[in-house]
């Protein structure tokens, strides 16, 4: 298992990075650094998990994040296979809390983007029209250079600032409790789960991935994560579950298995609870918005 990446890469000499990315997959490893971060995802498509929330992530999907909140782009298991012609794309842009410096910083003008990094601590999903117009902002930003390119980075976050489109992300009282020295151990139960889900998982066998005792990783994960372990897993079904729905034409009864719940049952009660409608209506009613 490879240890996380080191997540700091802003030379001292710059600002700011900002980057294009292109890789057979995105980073792998659940992490989390002292920089903001703002990603859009050009190209992939996987599971994303912010904080304690997880979800199905696409073309287009982009978010800024806030410092030290942790976070996984992981693409599907089809992008690790062998001989797969798949890759991602995306363009990143980190950016320490000082990066105007101290002065500038606390100067009147710039009140409105210090809200927004503030309201960026839970993570914020950026959609509808700001989506789009970052779409236009960004590759300009990773080709400008000098003082253009700190114009065009406080233009970005100047609609980022005044813009409706801006969702939080995690729920309002989670904090990162996690350590640095966790990041190895919460990257291998990620990388377990999403290897393993549509198998039957037992919590004795993640349990010895972290090296503990059940009831200990139990205990330890919830604090992590604001959730029982059992409750993330499903949320991992379900997210893949969802996927199904919306690209492959199979039955219901087929995706319950194909997303690792034993029992149809139990597919379609904890479907409803967590997404409103069985899955039946949610199929059709995803049809219905996007055909």
């Amino acid at each position: 298992m490879k240890h996380p990446l080191q997540k700091s890469r802003i030379p001292e000499a710059n600002a700011f990075v900002a980057k294009e990315l292109i890789a057979p997959y995105f980073d792998k490893h659940w992490h989390f650094h002292p920089e903001y971060q703002l990603f859009w995802v050009i190209k992939g498509k996987g599971t994303r998990f912010i904080g304690d929330q997880m979800k199905p992530f696409k073309e287009g999907d982009m978010v800024l994040t806030g410092p030290n909140l942790p976070h996984l782009w992981r693409n599907d298991q089809e992008y690790f296979e062998k001989n797969t012609n798949l890759e991602t794309h995306g363009i990143v842009v980190y950016f320490p809390e000082d990066f105007l410096g101290d002065t500038l910083w606390k100067k009147e003008e710039f009140e409105d983007i210090r809200n927004l990094l503030y309201r960026s601590q839970r993570g914020l999903e950026i959609l509808g029209e700001t989506n789009q117009n970052l779409k236009k902002l960004l590759p300009r930003l990773v080709g400008e250079k000098g003082a253009m390119s700190m114009v065009r980075l406080l233009e970005i976050l100047d609609r980022l600032a005044h813009s409706e489109d801006c969702h939080p992300i995690t729920q309002a009282g989670y904090i990162n409790t996690n350590k640095e020295s966790e990041k190895d151990r919460m990257s291998q139960v990620y990388e377990y789960v999403m290897e393993n889900f549509q198998q039957k998982i037992f919590l004795s066998e993640v349990a010895a991935i972290a090296n503990m005792t059940e009831s200990a990783f139990s205990r330890y994960f919830t604090s992590r994560m604001n959730k029982p372990f059992s409750e993330f897993l499903s949320d991992v079904r379900i997210g893949y579950a969802c996927k199904l729905l919306h690209e492959v034409e199979a039955n219901i009864s087929e995706i319950c298995y194909e997303s690792g719940f034993q029992t149809l049952s139990n597919f379609n009660k904890q479907f409803k609870e967590r997404m409103g409608v069985t899955p039946m209506v949610y199929r059709k009613d995803y049809l219905k918005t996007f055909s």
